[in-house]
């Protein structure tokens, strides 16, 4: 590394009003009130405690994006997301054309919020749409209403935001092609800059795995995957990511930056982090404990928020290739050696293999998945996976 990459800060809100059976995130349904003054404190000092112990990594750099994600980030007031960026920006610089997402879900939005949201430096909002059928929703367990989800947007557009993020998911339970479609033409409608669109699998650890709802088979799920992709590019939208659809200039920087391997400083329950220290030679990732009262009871003085993980060098392609095969246009072969320090010979053989067998294009100057590599996405990951796991650390 000769150069430290740009740096983001995530973070993670976990309540939510309602757990939904296909989520897998760190996201807990609320009981009675919010904690939410400790809770913003705890924040601050996590992001003081991850400042001081990783000064090396951090010092002279400036957040170039924030990202509230988790659970339901609007169920916090706006003074409150005003109070974290403040404290932000009084702990380390914070760029002044950063981008700042807010996470929020139609249901909990009170539309005269939008403008405080802005007032407080939120610019860009992702709204958890996943369906404008309103039976699909409730199969889903979400708890807005598809004119609730129309609302919501226009009432942020009325409030200034040009920046809007549509979450839409499809392969959804009872599904046609003819479903998926009109949730595309439906988000479309509204005008967005931004739309995130992916299907939905049955993740572990969910009530949709133990009790597995039915589902439209591979060969449907692919056909709206396709015909959706058609339609989006139809109306002017780039697919330049694995679910990431975007209108000229209006990609996801914060996300960008994880896909290009770049470093993100992550607080709150169950965040994540990486940080790379150029001078050092080491690449760190930090998780913090994921339990909103056991997080909140690491905020006494000597308390730890979590564990941090040196990268071994052996697991730096993996961690790379993970993802950066996820933009379509890949990046740069140099941007490997420039984010992880390890030569680009180290790569140079299984780079060649997958370029055989049609995965990749035939640039030798690129990463850059084929269709066909896209398509078969999680093999081509799998071929990078290290021959031993990764060692962990306590702080």
């Amino acid at each position: 590394m000769t150069t430290a990459p740009p740096l983001a800060l995530y973070i993670h809100i976990p309540w939510c009003v309602r757990k939904c059976p296909y989520c897998d995130f760190n996201s807990h349904a609320q009981r009675g009130d919010l904690p939410v003054d400790a809770y913003v404190a705890a924040l601050l000092a996590d992001l003081e405690r991850d400042l001081a112990e990783h000064a090396a990594a951090v010092h002279g750099r400036s957040i170039g994006t924030v990202f509230f994600g988790g659970g339901t980030p609007s169920l916090f007031a706006p003074d409150a997301i005003a109070r974290i960026l403040d404290g932000v920006a009084a702990r380390i610089d914070l760029a002044g054309d950063a981008e700042i997402t807010l996470e929020a879900n139609p249901g909990t939005l009170e539309h005269a919020r939008f403008a405080d949201y802005r007032a407080a430096g939120v610019n860009r909002l992702s709204l958890g749409v996943q369906s404008f059928d309103d039976d699909k929703l409730a199969r889903l367990g979400r708890i807005h209403s598809a004119a609730e989800a129309e609302r919501a947007v226009k009432s942020a557009q009325d409030a200034g935001y040009a920046n809007i993020n549509l979450d839409l998911m499809y392969g959804l339970p009872g599904q046609t092609l003819a479903g998926a479609l009109a949730d595309v033409d439906q988000a479309l409608a509204l005008a967005p800059a931004h739309l995130s669109h992916y299907q939905l699998t049955l993740e572990p650890n969910t009530v949709f795995a133990a009790r597995p709802p039915v589902l439209p088979d591979e060969d449907n799920t692919w056909d709206m995957q396709e015909a959706c992709q058609a339609r989006l590019a139809a109306a002017g939208f780039v697919q330049y990511e694995v679910s990431a659809y975007a209108r000229d200039g209006q990609r996801c920087r914060h996300n960008l930056n994880y896909w290009t391997f770049g470093d993100y400083l992550g607080i709150g329950a169950g965040a994540h982090g990486k940080l790379s220290d150029a001078q050092g030679g080491t690449i760190t990732r930090t998780a913090k404990v994921k339990v909103p009262h056991s997080y909140l009871a690491r905020a006494a003085p000597g308390g730890q928020f979590g564990t941090r993980q040196t990268i071994d060098g052996a697991e730096l392609p993996f961690e790379f290739m993970l993802n950066a095969l996820r933009l379509v246009e890949g990046v740069p072969l140099a941007l490997f050696a420039d984010r992880t320090g390890v030569g680009t010979d180290a790569i140079a053989a299984r780079l060649a293999d997958q370029r055989t067998r049609g995965w990749l294009e035939p640039d030798a100057d690129r990463i850059q998945p084929s269709a066909l590599g896209r398509r078969f996405l999680n093999d081509v990951m799998a071929a990078w996976l290290p021959a031993r796991a990764n060692r962990s650390t306590a702080p």
